[in-house]
């Protein structure tokens, strides 16, 4: 054989074996047909959870003399429990909403389903309750928007057997176009309201316009969480907990330095949290703070220098971003480097947005980061024990079955390294 055609089947060889994973083209943003509907008919329906044993119920009605009205009952047609709820409205410049409603029903029973109706009209909707003990399963995905590949990410997460979605900001991405924000509302009711979804504020949904429009207002007024229940003054931040399991909710886009109220509230919140209810701490928020992709790089670094320590001092065994638009998962960090007793980092960014994919990353790989990938996915995070969690990642143009990354991990509750950062943390907690 030739030597030039034996080098051109050594490198065909090696093109086969090492070839990197082709990136899908971007899909089309979604079109909505208009479907007229009775102005009273209960439409956008999500649920979160708002509180122990209890969840708020959220809809949106044309109708605005429409009751905040939510019966309900563990048997399909019967509902022998009602609850009456609140209600609001915003305007965006010539855009006004429409009647939004929120109501919290319960005390309801750990890992049952119900059926609800939202305000005596409409189709009869269901969802079910998570766990009160492990194991519980968590859906993840960031940066959804509304487009084919959001499609595939929904429809990817409709296979998993999950109890709560957390989503770590950018929903919508109306920017702007209110109307967006209610075909966005549409796309998810099928999975948001069987299961509750927890979210936290991305960049796109600040839509604020100088000297005539505050941000999140279109945000704060359709996707309230608990953050009343857990003590916060706003709703960019706040915490729960669930079957033995507190997360921290906190907002890139509200001040967070040592002498904001988030800050305050965050030591407040720790201050409470008890590892051995709760024996897994996990902390969700939309800027990374470790990303080797060279989109957004150096974006989080501010909030990283003032909240990184207290987080490392209270043993956060995992914590979830977005904004990046492609799949990041970091070994255990704390100040730029390894660190055993640091916490877990994964970027997930990439639900589906319009704005594509972020696929150059810096090289050399940085040597806290582990798997890195520029594709559409979701992740599952299946919290098995108290000691013990299975993390995999799902890339859409896979089977959902198909993980494409995946890693046990260890809660540092089993460690020595919440002993270890006591002293640290209860100095930090005290600092005025």
């Amino acid at each position: 054989m030739e030597p030039r055609l034996i080098l051109t089947v050594a490198l065909l060889i090696s093109a086969t074996v090492t070839a990197d994973y082709i990136r899908p083209l971007p899909r089309k943003t979604l079109q909505f047909p208009w479907d007229p509907k009775p102005s009273s008919y209960p439409q956008q329906v999500h649920i979160s959870l708002a509180g122990e044993q209890h969840m708020r119920i959220s809809w949106i009605t044309d109708d605005k003399s429409s009751p905040s009205i939510v019966e309900y009952g563990t048997s399909p047609g019967r509902y022998d429990t009602a609850a009456q709820g609140e209600s609001t409205f915003y305007n965006y410049m010539l855009y006004r909403s429409g009647k939004i409603h929120h109501t919290v029903i319960g005390p309801l029973e750990h890992n049952t389903v119900y059926f609800y109706r939202c305000g005596g009209q409409g189709l009869e909707l269901q969802f079910k309750t998570p766990p009160s003990q492990f194991p519980i399963t968590f859906a993840v995905a960031g940066d959804l928007g509304q487009t084919g590949w959001t499609k595939s990410t929904l429809d990817h997460i409709d296979q998993c057997k999950y109890d709560v979605h957390l989503l770590p900001g950018d929903l919508s991405y109306a920017d702007y176009l209110q109307h967006r924000w209610d075909t966005f509302g549409n796309l998810v009711q099928p999975l948001a309201s069987g299961r509750p979804w927890m979210v936290t504020q991305g960049n796109h949904e600040k839509e604020s316009i100088l000297l005539l429009k505050d941000g999140f207002a279109s945000y704060n007024a359709r996707w309230k969480m608990p953050f009343e229940e857990s003590g916060s003054s706003s709703n960019l931040y706040y915490s729960f907990e669930v079957a033995g399991v507190h997360i921290i909710m906190l907002g890139s886009y509200a001040d967070y330095d040592e002498h904001s109220d988030q800050y305050r509230w965050l030591k407040d919140d720790l201050s409470k949290v008890d590892r051995r209810r709760t024996p897994w701490l996990l902390v969700l928020f939309h800027v990374p703070w470790y990303n080797s992709n060279k989109a957004h790089q150096g974006e989080g670094n501010k909030m990283m220098a003032a909240m990184e320590p207290l987080l490392y001092a209270a043993s956060v065994d995992i914590v979830l971003a977005g904004h990046v638009h492609a799949y990041e998962r970091v070994k255990r960090v704390n100040n730029g480097k390894s660190d055993p007793c640091g916490a877990v980092h994964i970027t997930i960014g990439d639900g589906g947005n319009s704005e594509g994919l972020a696929h150059k990353y810096m090289n050399p790989q940085p040597e806290w980061s582990v798997f890195r990938e520029a594709s559409f996915g979701h992740g599952e995070l299946k919290i098995v024990n108290s000691t013990h969690a299975f993390w995999s990642w799902h890339r859409n143009d896979d089977d959902e079955p198909v993980k494409s990354d995946q890693i046990w991990i260890t809660s540092l509750v089993s460690s020595e390294c919440i002993a270890q950062n006591r002293h640290e943390l209860r100095k930090i907690l005290m600092a005025p």
